[in-house]
C-alpha cells in the first residue's frame, strides 16, 4: 500500500507538471505567461485576464465534495483578500481527474450548493470546558453576502472531468511536434524532457518573480539540443526504457555502414575509474570496429574530456598491453599533431581499432577532414564542452551522470 500512495503521488506531481507545460504552450501570444505556485498550482496571465488554476490527479479516488471543499475555502480566501484591496479579479479553476464519483456534483453551482457543501464545516471547541462540535458557516467568518458569493461562483469554474494523465502528456507531445517540427522522439527525448526541467527548477524558486515565465522565454530556454539527464524524465520513463530508447534512436544500426564516428567522453576525476573506461572503450571497439569482411573497414575516434595527459599516456599502455592497435596523430617522438595521419583507415595489415584525439583542440581539424560521414557523439556531465555546429554533421549530445551509464545506451 505504501509503494501504492508513493507511486499515486509521484503521478500526481507528473500531473501538474504537465499541466503548467501545457497551459505555456497552449497560450496565444508570446508574450502571456503562466506564474508556476502562485496563488495556485499554475496561474495563466493574458493580456486581459488573470485565471488561478488548481490542478490535482486522483485516479485511485471517488470524487466527494470534501475532496475539493478546502480549496474552494481558499480561493473564497483570496476572492475576499483581493476585493478588500480593491486589487484587480481574477479567476479561480479548479481542476481534477478522480476514479468515479463524479454525477455527485451538479454544475453550475448555486449559492445554496456553495453555501451546503462547501463553506459549512464543523470544529471541535471547549464550550464551558466541554469538547463540543460546532458548526461554521465560512462565508459568514468572511462577512461575505449572498451578492458576493455568486461574484465568486461567477469567477470560478469546477472541472471534475479533467483530461487522464496519459492523454494530457500525449497531448504535450503532438503540441511540441508540431512547436518544433520535429519527431516524437525528439519531442520527447529533447524538448519535453526539457520542459520537465524547467517547470520544476522554477517550481523551487522561492522568488515569486522568478517563477513567472512567459511563453516565448519558455520555448527559448527548451530549445536544448540535447538530451539532458533529468532524474524526474528518467523517473517517469523508467531508467531501463529511457537508455533502450536512446540506444534504439541513435545507436540501433551499428557496424553496417561506414561512417566516421567521434565518441567524446568527459570523465568526472572524483568517480574515474581506468577499468571502467577500458570496459567502456572494449565495448566501443566491439561494437563501432569492423575490419574484417568489410567492403570499407572502419574504427572510432575517441576524445576524453577532463583525463590529463599522464593518465591519457597510462591508459594507452594498457590498451597497447592489451594488444590493442591505437594511433593518436602523432607520427614520431617530437612531432606535431597531424589530423591527415589519425584519419588513416584501419586495414586486415593494420588493424587500427582506436584514433584517439588527445586535445580538443584537434578535433575541428580531424572532423573537417573526414567530412560528411562524420557522426559526433558527445556524452557530457554538466555543460556541453564541444560544437562543430555544421549542417552537414551529424551531433548527438547525452548528459549522464557517470562513466557506466553509458554503456547502457551505446
Amino acid at each position: 500500500m505504501a509503494d501504492r500512495a508513493a507511486i499515486d503521488t509521484i503521478r500526481g506531481y507528473f500531473y501538474q507538471f504537465d499541466y503548467s507545460i501545457i497551459s505555456v504552450l497552449n497560450l496565444l501570444k508570446d508574450t502571456d505567461s503562466i506564474l508556476v505556485e502562485g496563488v495556485e498550482d499554475v496561474d495563466i496571465t493574458t493580456a486581459t485576464e488573470t485565471t488561478a488554476i488548481q490542478c490535482k490527479y486522483y485516479e485511485n479516488t471517488e470524487y466527494n465534495h470534501s475532496v475539493i471543499k478546502k480549496p474552494i475555502m481558499l480561493m473564497l480566501n483570496h476572492f475576499k483578500d483581493v476585493k478588500l484591496g480593491k486589487k484587480t479579479e481574477i479567476k479561480y479553476n479548479l481542476r481534477g481527474f478522480y476514479k468515479s464519483g463524479q454525477s455527485k456534483l451538479s454544475l453550475p453551482l448555486s449559492i445554496q450548493n456553495l453555501k451546503d457543501d462547501f463553506l459549512t464545516y464543523s470544529q471541535t471547541e471547549k464550550i464551558n470546558g466541554v469538547s463540543t462540535k460546532v458548526k461554521h458557516l465560512h462565508h459568514d467568518d468572511l462577512k461575505l453576502n449572498d451578492v458576493e458569493l455568486n461574484d465568486f461562483l461567477q469567477l470560478l469554474e469546477i472541472e471534475i472531468n479533467a483530461v487522464e494523465f496519459e492523454k494530457q502528456y500525449n497531448d504535450i507531445i503532438i503540441l511540441l511536434k508540431s512547436t518544433f517540427s520535429c519527431s516524437a522522439f525528439l519531442a520527447e527525448f529533447y524538448f519535453y524532457n526539457s520542459s520537465l526541467k524547467v517547470i520544476r527548477d522554477i517550481s523551487k524558486d522561492k522568488n515569486q518573480l522568478n517563477r513567472n515565465i512567459s511563453k516565448i522565454e519558455f520555448l527559448k530556454r527548451i530549445n536544448n539540443s540535447s538530451v539532458l539527464f533529468n532524474e524526474w524524465f528518467i523517473l517517469k520513463k523508467g531508467e531501463n526504457a529511457h537508455y533502450s530508447n536512446l540506444r534504439k534512436e541513435y545507436f540501433g544500426s551499428v557496424n553496417i555502414l561506414f561512417k566516421e564516428r567521434f565518441f567524446l567522453f568527459e570523465i568526472n576525476s572524483n568517480s574515474y575509474s581506468r577499468s571502467d573506461l577500458k570496459t567502456l572503450l572494449n565495448l566501443v571497439i566491439k561494437n563501432y570496429t569492423k575490419i574484417i569482411n568489410q567492403p570499407t573497414p572502419f574504427s572510432p575516434y575517441i576524445y576524453l574530456h577532463g583525463v590529463d595527459n599522464l593518465e591519457l599516456i597510462e591508459l594507452k599502455k594498457d590498451l597497447i598491453e592489451d594488444e590493442i592497435i591505437i594511433i593518436d596523430g602523432f607520427d614520431f617522438e617530437g612531432a606535431e599533431f597531424n589530423p591527415k595521419s589519425v584519419i588513416k583507415k584501419p586495414a586486415i595489415s593494420n588493424q587500427i581499432k582506436l584514433k584517439f584525439i588527445n586535445n580538443i583542440n584537434f578535433l575541428k581539424d580531424t572532423i573537417a577532414l573526414t567530412g560528411r560521414r562524420s557522426e559526433i557523439y558527445q556524452f557530457y556531465l554538466n555543460d556541453i564542452f564541444f560544437d562543430y555546429n555544421s549542417s552537414s554533421i551529424k551531433e548527438i549530445k547525452i548528459q549522464v551522470d557517470n562513466l557506466n551509464k553509458i554503456k547502457n545506451i551505446i
